[in-house]
C-alpha cells in the first residue's frame, strides 16, 4: 500500500501560477480576480473568488505569482481552496499565503498588495476554470 502511495505522488508534478485579485470589506471581505496556470507548457485561464469573515478593514489590489503543488491535470487547480492567515497592506507591502484544496493541490503565492488593508482572518478562496 505504502509504494502505492510513493508512486503516485512522484507522478504529481508541478505548474507556476499568476494571479489578480481585489478585495474590500469591513468585518466580511470579499473579492474576485482572475489568473493563469501555467502546466506542461500550456496556459489555463482560470477566475477567483473569495470571501473572508473576522477582522478586515479596507480594500487591496494584490498581485501573487507562485506554484501550484501536487498536479496531475491542469482541471486538479479547480476547487476550494482554505488557509487561515493575517496580514496587512498600508499604501503597498509583500504578502504570501499558502492553500490548499481537496484533491491535495496546494497553492504557495507571494506577491505585492496596493492599497489600505488591514484583516485577520478565515477565508475561503474557489478557483474555476474559464
Amino acid at each position: 500500500m505504502a509504494v502505492a502511495s510513493l508512486s503516485t505522488a512522484s507522478r504529481a508534478e508541478t505548474g507556476s501560477i499568476r494571479v489578480v485579485f481585489a478585495k474590500v470589506g469591513f468585518i466580511v471581505g470579499a473579492g474576485g480576480g482572475r489568473g493563469v496556470l501555467t502546466f506542461r507548457g500550456h496556459n489555463y485561464p482560470f477566475r477567483v473568488s473569495g470571501m473572508s469573515l473576522g477582522i478586515t478593514a479596507g480594500g487591496s489590489m494584490n498581485k501573487f505569482i507562485g506554484q501550484a503543488l501536487n498536479m496531475h491535470a491542469p482541471g486538479d487547480i479547480a476547487g476550494t481552496y482554505s488557509a487561515v492567515g493575517a496580514g496587512g497592506a498600508l499604501a503597498a507591502g509583500a504578502g504570501g499565503v499558502q492553500l490548499q484544496n481537496d484533491k491535495g493541490v496546494i497553492l504557495q503565492l507571494h506577491g505585492v498588495k496596493a492599497g489600505m488593508e488591514l484583516s485577520a482572518s478565515v477565508g475561503g478562496v474557489t478557483i474555476t476554470m474559464e
